[in-house]
């Protein structure tokens, strides 16, 4: 130990503390797209009616004030999404820790040392207190920067994978809810042909006590009703099921103070939404930017490993005061400078094999980055065929339920005249029954494919509105 301190810190130590340090990670590249440059059954681009739906807010996008409401309830009691918020503030303390290797960490300290003299009887006493730098890395090939650029694009990965959870969940509380109004609506038309078909098995029943129709006749009016109630039966118990399944989302019972919904057909979602161009995705899904902050992170840990075959050194120093007497203590000052320097000469293999793993790493992040592209330009391409077919489809099944209606109309009059059997009542009832239960569904695969397509364009994790 020097006694007495300098006017400075040795050059030699300043300079190294101001050096910069070199990152050995390789330049980064984003890899190309592996997709078609445009989207198929997407119209050319043309005056766009309304902006890109990663830029249009879910309030603006649903018109339903009940729906609005349970998303609010799913974005304030959701656990998925809670737990990825508390991702982000794990991600954040965890760069905020390697951050912090980057500098010295300074430390005060007081020591006292009282040991037998050598040379005879009695005690020697030190003492020691003043500010200490222990183990200080300096940074020279970029080993502990590139451990912060990981930790870095890891905090953002997390966003982003907060930003994800947002947008599935905004989706499928809107899905689910029109579940719920489908089921509604397939319950109305199951009630509704179970009183036909009841009224019919009466009817039925009155003529074949009487002699007047046939035990086939009547046998086929019982499994007409039954068929029917086996209907609302399993209809009844879909609903509650989809019912729990949006309280899970929601992270709550929904409650009774909601404000009225809107029928399937009068949702008034906005169907123009353009779908741009795939390379656009890049920017507007958050999955797609969480895995190439993966990517840059697997990039950077590259840089760590190949900076493990260099030196490494570490300072170790303190500045203060010391002395053999404790009412001496403020009269004499001290410093302490002891750089250390390693290089691995013999690890067997163990550097050469972690530059391996990470680069076998990064070329994993890779391929899951071109993944998450095409899942996007797949989940966008169904959502565009969709909104280019099941408005025609439901057109055609609404028309086929008039004419499957006027149908039945017709076959029961000429039954009571006399004109047909009552086996074609029935096949007329069971086809009008059928239809009407094909076009709820289409009603609903509508709305949700437009529900589905802003979703996979990106909407529905932009700022609130105020």
């Amino acid at each position: 130990m020097s006694q007495g301190i300098p006017g400075r810190f040795p050059a030699a130590l300043m300079a190294l503390l101001l050096a910069g340090c070199t990152s050995m990670a390789p330049p980064y590249e984003r890899p190309s797209a592996p997709v078609p440059s445009t989207f198929p059954d997407e119209p050319a681009p043309g005056t766009p009616a309304i902006v890109p739906a990663a830029e249009l807010h879910w309030q603006q996008f649903f018109a339903d004030a009940r729906l609005k409401a349970l998303i609010q309830i799913a974005l304030r009691h959701n656990r998925d999404l809670r737990v990825a918020a508390l991702n982000i503030e794990q991600a954040r303390a965890q760069y905020q820790i390697q951050r912090s290797f980057e500098l010295p960490t300074v430390t005060l300290g007081a020591t006292g040392l009282a040991e037998p003299n050598s040379s005879g009887g009695g005690t020697s006493t030190f003492y020691t207190a003043g500010l200490n730098i222990t183990g200080y890395e300096l940074d020279l090939f970029g080993r502990v920067r590139s451990l912060s650029d990981v930790a870095l694009e890891q905090f953002f990965a997390t966003e982003e994978a907060r930003k994800a959870v947002q947008i599935s969940l905004i989706g499928s509380v809107a899905n689910l809810y029109y579940t719920l109004l489908a089921d509604d609506e397939q319950l109305e038309v199951t009630r509704k042909t179970l009183t036909t078909r009841e009224t019919s098995y009466r009817l039925q029943k009155l003529r074949h006590d009487n002699g007047a129709s046939s035990a086939y006749d009547f046998a086929q009016a019982v499994t007409l009703v039954e068929g029917a109630r086996a209907a609302l039966a399993l209809l009844q118990r879909q609903r509650a099921q989809n019912f729990n399944a949006l309280v899970l989302l929601l992270g709550q019972a929904p409650g009774t103070a909601l404000p009225a919904g809107l029928p399937l057909e009068q949702q008034g979602l906005l169907s123009d939404i353009p779908a741009g161009l795939p390379s656009e995705l890049l920017e507007r899904r958050p999955d797609i930017q969480r895995a190439e902050r993966q990517l840059k992170a697997a990039n950077a840990n590259i840089g760590a490993a190949r900076a493990a075959f260099y030196p490494r050194i570490t300072l170790t120093g303190s500045a203060g005061l010391a002395s053999d007497d404790l009412s001496g203590l403020f009269s004499n000052r001290a410093w302490q400078f002891a750089p250390r320097i390693t290089l691995p000469i013999f690890d067997a293999g163990a550097n050469q094999a972690n530059l391996e793993v990470s680069q076998v790493n990064r070329d994993i992040a890779v391929a899951l980055y071109e993944r998450s592209i095409q899942t996007a330009f797949r989940e966008v391409a169904d959502a565009l065929a969709g909104r280019a077919t099941l408005g025609e489809q439901l057109r055609a099944l609404r028309a086929q339920s008039q004419a499957e209606s006027r149908r039945f109309e017709l076959a029961d009059l000429r039954y009571r005249n006399g004109a047909s059997s009552y086996l074609d009542v029935l096949d007329a009832q069971r086809a009008l029954f059928q239809s009407q239960q094909l076009v709820v569904i289409a009603q609903a695969s509508l709305v949700q494919n437009q529900v589905n397509l802003y979703k996979a364009l990106g909407g529905g994790w932009s700022a609130p509105m105020h």
